[in-house]
């Protein structure tokens, strides 16, 4: 059967005036009748397009033409330039005397070959450009065809039940075809601009127009892609109505999913719109990619915001949104509400349009994903509107911030239930993932708490209310003195030599009160975790975690003033406190250290240190999150223990001035010289003098052992053992006291004791009293020796080196002349 003939075509007025124009549609459109004629047949629209597209054909044709007759006369000019160099080297190489040495030759490398290269470089680069704009020319040519095509459909009536379900179909599907085609066209004309954009960056004039031009065509192109898809979805009954349950606004009864129900030939309609919406978003992806140079993290984020999820939430949020409006007051019912509608369609959203996105080649793009995310940015972005606006207004108002407090935080609790209920809609049915309170990846961004990322006032608002509620938790806490009594539990083991890794409060016997304030801080610590800036969740906690830790800190520092630990003062329970207070700070030193070793709290400090935040301390690099909060810590520590440290210190002075003033102690009684024999064959004891110092050393240390952290104590008698050293042995050396051979047994017998006291701490604690131990070695010196070691120290320089090789390491020349000069020999 031959087809009819196509009508012939109207030919095209002279375009030179304004008149003419009006006048050549006035002779084609008398009447209505022709108007109406033309809408539904596109007699006069068909035939201009058809002429346009054949003057394109002439002309692009005509173009080629003419550029490649001008790109083989410049292959031409290649090749003769080529056989010239050739011709002029062969020349020079057959009558030059002196070869390629000539003057010549050396021009003609050094000239006429650069000259002639940058030419045919030149050359090439007009040709490469001349056939990418010519590609270019053709593809963008293509795109407008289709466009207009796709433009001149009239979608209001598309879907109109008064037309039959024949003509729909064949409208549906030229327009999907012309659709299709524009898509390709910009895909192809993308492929072209990245290659231009890689390997030619300097042609900005050719991308800056191609991308003006593209830009038009898709400020048109989509509203009415957009349109259709639209009119499509209402043609399906979405969205569904939400019918409330007879007990009022607590309860939704179950909905009807109509993506579910659609019948075959809607099915089809609807799955090639939604894959061109896709493929549309896909381009706007890539446009966007080239033009930011791919951007990571908003590719993340284009994964999950899809244009056809987005057209299905978005009729369905104008509903739900009706409801919204009543319960402001009442915002369970909203989050109620947003997590049924999610749950009750997730299933069929993921069923029917997860395979479509597969279609449309979108990688690592999830149906499921992208409906949860785009519930909750719908419902946050209600929230921002007429909730937490209206909070913040309340919030300016004094007597109102009461009110703001309990409702603002009690709005963040229904967030945070809402987000992980949302991740677990997720996770749902995913065998590889389990529920968890982490939001790890492109889950993170689907958080309610999306709100504070761009409002910095709200965010400090929301900061100050969490301060204020953890400190009134804690400050209850801080009134009962129990919390910072030490648990017995703490007191186990404390003779126990076997190390292992200190963890829990009772390893570090540190008070209730530091448990319950690590507690409190990481609450406010997690309340931010699915907030999806880095930044702004670091902003959270230096504004509410970081000032609560700053505000304990000096609580700490109060209590520990108000001990009024002196030598003085120094009773049991005062030590104890003491130590109490310095296991706290230990155990938060710990902890704070812990937790900045998480990648959270790294991914936060980089984050800080890119933001345009200057530095607060510039004496020292900040490595970690809590970097500063550390080193105040470790300084209230270091400087407590010190202060204990002294104290013990000085009590013992105070001892055992008697004893180091007393020089009859260690000088030998004149009346009792011919007892030598049976002096030395008699143990001698401890001179009594000596004895309250020691007994009280011994139960200040036990003391402070059984309350202190290991850490600590380790640290603590050490250096106790290391100023009773010093101390001891500058006191001989002060009080040029002269000591007897019975007075060296003593004097022995005397260190022997104080050294056995840290004998339960170490296994050679005559490594820690270096100046006693070395005093005693000169004091057992026979008179011979010692005379000699006199002699050198007296004459020779290298004094130093001569006390070397009798093991003296820690006492100057003075103080070992002094202790040889004040040895009392027997005659």
């Amino acid at each position: 059967m031959e087809s009819s003939p196509s009508p012939p075509l109207i030919p095209l007025p002279k375009i030179t005036q304004q008149i003419e124009i009006i006048g050549f549609l006035n002779q084609h459109l008398r009447t209505q009748q022709d108007l109406i004629i033309e809408s539904t047949q596109l007699l006069l629209s068909s035939s201009l397009t058809k002429q346009c597209s054949q003057l394109h054909s002439y002309l692009l044709n005509r173009l080629t033409k003419r550029t490649v007759s001008w790109i083989s006369r410049s292959f031409k000019a290649n090749s003769s330039f080529h056989q010239l160099t050739l011709s002029l080297q062969n020349l020079s190489l057959l009558t030059s005397p002196h070869g390629i040495g000539s003057k010549k030759f050396r021009w003609v490398l050094s000239e006429e070959l650069p000259r002639l290269a940058n030419e045919l470089n030149r050359v090439e680069s007009i040709r490469s450009y001349l056939q990418s704009a010519i590609q270019l020319e053709a593809l963008v040519g293509d795109l407008e065809d289709a466009t207009l095509f796709v433009m001149a459909c009239q979608t209001g009536n598309m879907f109109s039940s008064k037309l039959s379900s024949s003509s729909i179909s064949d409208d549906t599907a030229r327009k999907h075809d012309k659709m299709l085609q524009a898509i390709k066209a910009m895909n192809d004309i993308e492929e072209v601009l990245v290659t231009v954009v890689k390997f030619h960056p300097q042609w900005q004039c050719l991308l800056r127009s191609v991308d003006v031009r593209v830009d038009k065509i898709l400020a048109a192109l989509r509203p009415q892609i957009f349109a259709d898809h639209r009119a499509l979805l209402a043609s399906l009954g979405w969205p569904p109505k939400l019918l409330l349950s007879e007990n009022g606004s607590e309860q939704i009864t179950g909905l009807t999913n109509p993506l579910v129900l659609m019948q075959e030939d809607k099915k089809i309609n609807y799955s090639q719109s939604f894959i061109a919406l896709c493929a549309l978003q896909h381009l706007q992806n890539k446009r966007e990619d080239r033009k930011l140079n791919n951007n990571l993290t908003k590719r993340e984020k284009q994964n999950l915001w899809l244009w056809a999820i987005n057209e299905v939430v978005s009729p369905i949020a104008s509903r739900m949104e009706y409801h919204f409006g009543k319960w402001t007051e009442q915002p369970e019912y909203m989050f109620a509400l947003a997590y049924k509608v999610t749950r009750d369609f997730i299933t069929g959203v993921d069923d029917v349009l997860q395979p479509l996105i597969d279609k449309a080649r979108l990688i690592s793009c999830s149906a499921k994903e992208a409906w949860v995310f785009a519930m909750v940015q719908m419902l946050s972005g209600f929230l921002e509107k007429k909730v937490f606006s209206l909070l913040a207004e309340k919030y300016k108002v004094k007597h109102l911030k009461t009110d703001v407090l309990s409702s603002w935080l009690h709005l963040i609790d229904l967030i945070i239930a809402f987000d992980k209920k949302m991740q677990s809609l997720v996770n749902l049915n995913t065998c590889f993932l389990t529920e968890s309170e982490n939001f790890d990846g492109p889950s993170r961004g689907m958080s309610v708490l999306s709100i504070f990322c761009d409002r910095h006032d709200w965010l400090k608002i929301w900061a100050k209310l969490e301060f204020k509620n953890a400190w009134a938790t804690l400050n209850t806490e801080l009134k009962e003195e129990k919390t910072w009594v030490v648990s017995s539990k703490c007191k186990l083991g404390i003779d126990a030599d076997e190390e292992h890794l200190l963890s829990t409060i009772e390893d570090h016997k540190a008070p209730p009160i530091a448990e319950l304030f690590l507690q409190i801080i990481w609450k406010l610590i997690d309340r931010c975790q699915t907030m999806p800036s880095i930044f702004s969740r670091a902003q959270f906690i230096r504004s509410a975690a970081g000032r609560f830790i700053w505000y304990f800190f000096k609580i700490l520092l109060l209590r520990f003033k108000s001990i009024e630990l002196s030598p003085q003062n120094s009773d049991d329970v005062t030590i104890v406190r003491a130590c109490r207070l310095i296991n706290a700070a230990r155990y938060i030193w710990v902890k704070l250290q812990e937790w900045t070793d998480g990648v959270d709290f790294l991914e936060m400090k980089i984050a800080e240190n890119d933001s345009s935040k200057p530095t607060q301390d510039n004496t020292m690099d900040n490595d970690c999150f809590f970097d500063e909060e550390i080193r105040s810590l470790t300084e209230m520590e270091t400087n407590w223990l010190v202060e204990i440290i002294a104290v013990i210190l000085r009590q013992f002075e105070i001892l055992s001035l008697d004893y180091v003033q007393n020089k009859d102690n260690f000088e030998e009684d004149p009346d009792y010289t011919n007892l030598v024999v049976a002096r030395e064959a008699i143990d001698l004891v401890v001179s009594n003098y000596f004895v309250e110092a020691l007994d009280a050393l011994k139960s200040w240390l036990y003391i402070v052992k059984i309350n202190l952290n290991r850490k600590d104590f380790l640290d603590l008698w050490r250096s106790v053992a290391e100023g009773l050293d010093h101390y001891i042995s500058c006191s001989i050396f002060r009080n040029e006291i002269r000591i007897s051979k019975i007075g060296l047994n003593q004097f022995e017998a005397d260190m022997q004791a104080l050294i056995f006291i840290f004998k339960p701490y170490c296994a050679r604690p005559h490594a820690f009293f270096p100046c006693i131990n070395e005093i005693l070695k000169l004091l057992k010196l026979k008179r011979e020796e010692a005379n000699l070691i006199q002699g050198l120290l007296s004459n020779d320089e290298s004094g130093p080196k001569c006390l070397h090789i009798y093991g003296i390491f820690h006492l100057s020349v003075n103080q070992v002349l002094q202790v040889i000069r004040y040895r009392i020999w027997a005659t």
